[in-house]
């Protein structure tokens, strides 16, 4: 199987040991679950399945980022509190996931249950001389990781850019360097706070999802994953703290990102407003077709929201049903299909599910045209094999 690694740019040859440990950057809950956040848990959930069905056991870790500006704000907004904001936006989107047939993680951290953890990397940080205290601040010093940049590829002014856009002030007048990082942080009135030794506050983005990585999974992943929209500056910073922290790297041996879902002309994000939810849809349409639908176009390939392209997948899901109607069939005793083969080639080129996607519906076809056939019952095995590996159907052998 080959996969598109961020980090050096090109299709890989997958290789791993029996176990692949994988961190996926989870939500920030402060609204419900859009279609850009499932086609991102969605892609990495036909990698897990594929990967598993290579013989590796996946031990797979998502976080939950309920320490975070947008929470407060929009908490403070709905006048309850971030607690309960975050635990009802994060029991919708754990709903949603499950009802798109979305593998749970073997470990859901919310950061706010990582607090020591958190501290005790930052703690390693000043003491290796990576980081600094600025009055009651702390931040990552930028020059001191000889790699950095090497994930995202920006020049410095790209990166200050980006860096700002992502609510990193780099403006700060506490910073050594403008593309420093805060790891710690003074609470505002009415957000969570913490003891610490650099005064009560609460840690930064960034760190948040470093400390959990180490913690559940080591000091090297083996893939590190989540949407285009975080290799700048929230993966690349990941990179610098976690190699500064542990004195190993790579911290990923393959990064995989997934592109954004797009609503118009605007990238599909809640900061926006500007979202189509998945717990509307399932009512419109059901899972099965939203799921579809998310798989028509490649994941690395921005998806432009269509009424018409939806419409479609609900067409197709249908004809998939009627035929995967009748009695069921056993793979291990029906011969593979030469679709079924390409199929496997499709997956295989760095999921290239569209393809794959068009190959189950000539497989379909066959079934629909040829009802009777001696051929029929191969291609109906063959149709619930894809189906299967797609997650667009249930296993019944």
């Amino acid at each position: 199987m080959q996969l598109w690694n961020t980090l050096t740019r090109a299709k890989e040859e997958f290789v791993a040991g029996p176990i692949v440990r994988m961190y996926v950057c989870g939500i920030t809950p402060y609204a419900t679950t859009h279609l850009g956040h499932a086609r991102t848990y969605l892609i990495f959930d036909v990698l897990i399945r594929e990967i598993e069905r290579r013989g590796h056991a996946v031990r797979y870790t998502q976080n939950v980022t309920d320490v975070d500006d947008p929470l407060f704000e929009r908490a403070q907004q709905l006048g309850t509190t971030t607690a309960e904001l975050a635990r009802d936006c994060t029991r919708q989107f754990q709903d949603d996931l499950a009802a798109l047939s979305i593998r749970p993680p073997d470990f859901y951290p919310r950061a706010s249950d990582e607090i020591p953890e958190i501290q005790r990397l930052i703690g390693a940080l000043l003491v290796g001389g990576y980081a600094y205290q600025s009055e009651n601040w702390v931040y990552f010093r930028v020059k001191s990781s000889a790699r950095y940049g090497i994930l995202s590829r920006l020049d410095r002014d790209r990166m200050l850019i980006s860096a700002d856009d992502h609510g990193e002030d780099t403006r700060d007048p506490r910073k050594e360097d403008r593309l420093d990082f805060v790891l710690w942080k003074p609470s505002l009135p009415g957000e969570t706070s913490w003891a610490s030794p650099w005064g009560t506050g609460r840690p930064g983005w960034h760190i948040e999802c470093s400390a959990m990585a180490l913690h559940y999974l080591g000091p090297e992943l083996d893939i590190h994953g989540g949407g285009t929209d975080l290799i700048y500056p929230h993966h690349e910073n990941e990179i610098a703290q976690s190699e500064a922290a542990t004195g190993h790297a790579p911290l990923a041996r393959y990064w995989i990102h997934a592109a954004m879902v797009r609503l118009g002309d605007t990238k599909m994000s809640k900061s926006l407003g500007n979202m189509v939810f998945v717990r509307d849809l399932r009512k419109r349409i059901g899972a099965v077709a939203i799921r579809h639908y998310l798989l028509t176009s490649h994941y690395r390939t921005e998806l432009d929201y269509s009424e018409d392209d939806l419409n479609q997948s609900v067409a197709r899901v249908n004809r998939l049903d009627r035929a995967l109607a009748g009695s069921a069939t056993h793979g291990e005793s029906v011969p593979i299909t030469a679709r079924q083969n390409e199929f496997d080639a499709a997956l295989a080129d760095d999921l290239n599910t569209p393809l794959a996607l068009k190959i189950l519906d000539g497989a379909v076809d066959e079934v629909l045209g040829g009802e009777g056939n001696a051929d029929s019952t191969a291609s109906r095995a063959a149709v619930r094999r894809m189906a299967v590996r797609l997650g667009l159907a249930e296993d019944v052998e």
